[in-house]
């Protein structure tokens, strides 16, 4: 049997929340998860959507291989 590991080098992930606050938390969680399988915040894009009186936040986050 022949075990092979590739590492992850990148990984996007998307968030999407009702408060900026619930947005903040799940980014935050994410990045401790990411973390045990060394990977750090490359970079974050968010933005800010209303419909019907309502916001909605959401978020695109880029984790790179820790170097």
């Amino acid at each position: 049997m022949n075990f092979q590991l590739d590492l992850i080098q990148d990984k996007v992930e998307f968030f999407e929340a009702d408060t900026i606050k619930n947005l903040e938390k799940q980014i935050q969680t994410q990045i401790e998860v990411n973390k045990a399988i060394l990977l750090e915040v490359h970079s974050v894009s968010h933005q800010m959507h209303i419909e019907d009186g309502h916001r909605f936040y959401s978020a695109v986050v880029h984790f790179k291989v820790k170097k």
